[in-house]
C-alpha cells in the first residue's frame, strides 16, 4: 500500500542523491519543507533553478562567479605574482574568510584518486603549468587537502613544476600550507600525521 504522496517521495530521492544525506535526513528535510510557507518554497525553487543558470566559470582560474574573469582575478588588489593552488572552489571561500591571503587562486576541480579514476588529466594541473609559464608568478601555494589523495596531488604538481619549468623554478617558491593539531584538539585523539604535520611546523615560542 503506497503511504506517501509521490511528489513526497520524489522530494524525499532528490535529498538521498546529494552527498552526505542519508534517509533519514532526506525524510526529516521533506516534512520540515511540508511546513514552510510557499512563498519561501518558491524563493527556494528559483535559487535551485537559477544555480547553474547565473553562474560562470571563471577562465583564469576555474573559480565559480558571476561574469569571467571572476572578482578575485579581476581585481587590482590581488598579488598576481602569489597562486594558491585548491581543490574546489568551496576552499577558496574557506581561506578568503581568513583575510590574511591577497593573491589569486587555481582550483584544480579535485584531487588525483586512482580508486575513483580520478588521474592527472582529469583535474586542472596542466592548465596551472600553463598559467606558471606564462606569468611573473613567485609563489605557488599548494593548499590541496590533508589527505592521501591531496598529498598525493601536491607532490605531484611540485614534480610536473620541476620538470617542465625548470628555467623558471630557481626564481619561483613552492610552499604547501602547514597542518597540524587544530585549536581545542587533544593530542590523544591526533592521528600520527597530523602529529607529524604538528612537530614539523613547529616554530619558537
Amino acid at each position: 500500500m503506497k503511504i506517501l504522496p509521490r511528489s513526497v517521495e520524489k522530494l524525499i530521492e532528490s535529498f538521498e542523491k546529494l552527498p552526505g544525506i542519508g534517509p533519514k535526513t532526506a525524510n526529516r528535510l521533506t516534512f520540515y519543507l511540508l511546513h514552510v510557507p510557499q512563498i519561501q518554497l518558491d524563493e527556494f525553487g528559483q535559487a535551485l533553478s537559477n544555480l547553474q543558470k547565473a553562474t560562470v566559470f571563471c577562465s583564469y582560474c576555474s573559480n565559480i562567479g558571476e561574469s569571467d574573469p571572476c572578482v578575485i582575478c579581476s581585481s587590482p588588489d590581488r598579488d598576481p605574482s602569489t597562486i594558491c593552488v585548491v581543490e574546489q572552489p568551496i576552499d577558496i571561500l574557506s581561506i578568503e574568510k581568513t583575510g590574511k591571503y591577497k593573491g589569486i587562486y587555481h582550483v584544480l576541480g579535485g584531487a588525483i584518486n586512482p580508486l575513483a579514476n580520478i588521474g592527472p588529466d582529469e583535474i586542472k594541473i596542466a592548465e596551472l603549468i600553463k598559467r606558471i609559464k606564462s606569468g611573473s608568478i613567485r609563489e605557488i601555494i599548494l593548499a590541496t587537502n590533508p589527505s592521501m589523495e591531496g598529498e598525493a596531488t601536491a607532490m605531484y604538481i611540485r614534480q610536473q613544476i620541476t620538470d617542465n619549468i625548470k628555467h623558471l623554478t630557481s626564481n619561483i617558491k613552492i610552499t604547501r600550507l602547514a597542518h597540524g593539531l587544530p585549536v581545542g584538539a587533544d593530542i590523544e585523539y591526533a592521528d600520527e600525521i597530523t602529529l607529524s604535520r604538528a612537530l614539523e611546523g613547529r616554530r619558537e615560542y
